[in-house]
């Protein structure tokens, strides 16, 4: 397979002296298109803050981020929102869905951020909302919708870009066991279906084992692979 990220030597450290944290402390991995994988450890392993930087949500401190050979992290803020709004998508364990819009406009977001027309925006969102099994939900809002639907409109959010790579960090943490199993199987689906490139940071052991690797993460750097 061909290589979609190469990370090299990525430290992060936040505060400075003798308040200084290393939380990264020199992460080297390879990530193949097309490939599934559960980031596992400990809290405070730093999995988060290494999810963050492969979604240049926030810049290391030393290293480098090759996404298909290009160090993502030359571009200037700039550049950087737009590479995320074209190439990543995003889920988080609380859904951060905007409260005063319908679940439509909510997927419709992204697009229209980019410059899409409206009409072409409804078409695309509303095709996702029917994959992710919420076609009756599209005019209510988040909070007329289950803690399970609120993830899937998450997801088809995130997907509504067409991104190359998806993280989702904890995506079924607050979810009861039968609710995560629906959303593990839904994300199933849309990596066969899209062959999109998966991270997925989890504590749930059943999620992690439907991935195609599992990488552990014991302070700040990479252990089991």
């Amino acid at each position: 397979m061909n290589s979609l990220l190469e990370i090299r030597g990525v430290h992060k450290s936040f505060g400075s002296g003798a308040a200084k944290v290393d939380v990264l402390k020199g992460i080297d991995l390879d990530v193949a298109e097309g490939e599934t994988i559960a980031l596992v450890g400990a809290s405070g392993a730093g999995k988060s803050t290494l999810m963050h930087i492969l979604g240049t949500l926030d810049r290391p401190t030393s290293g480098s981020v090759l996404f298909r050979g290009e160090d993502v992290f030359k571009a200037g803020d700039q550049g950087l929102a737009l590479f995320r709004n074209r190439s990543i998508g995003f889920v988080f364990q609380f859904h951060h869905l905007l409260p005063e819009f319908t679940a439509l406009e909510n997927v419709m977001m992204p697009l229209l951020i980019a410059g899409q027309k409206r009409a072409d925006a409804v078409d695309s969102a509303s095709s996702l909302l029917r994959d992710v099994g919420l076609g009756h939900r599209f005019t209510h809002r988040p909070g007329e919708l289950s803690g399970g639907e609120q993830q899937r409109v998450a997801i088809a959010r995130a997907l509504v870009g067409s991104p190359q790579l998806l993280l989702a960090d904890e995506p079924t943490g607050n979810l009861d066991m039968k609710t995560s199993d629906e959303i593990h199987a839904l994300l199933g689906e849309i990596h066969a279906a899209r062959r999109l490139t998966l991270i997925i940071v989890t504590h749930n052991e059943r999620l992690a084992a439907r991935m195609g690797r599992t990488i552990q993460m014991v302070d700040g750097k990479i252990g089991i692979q």
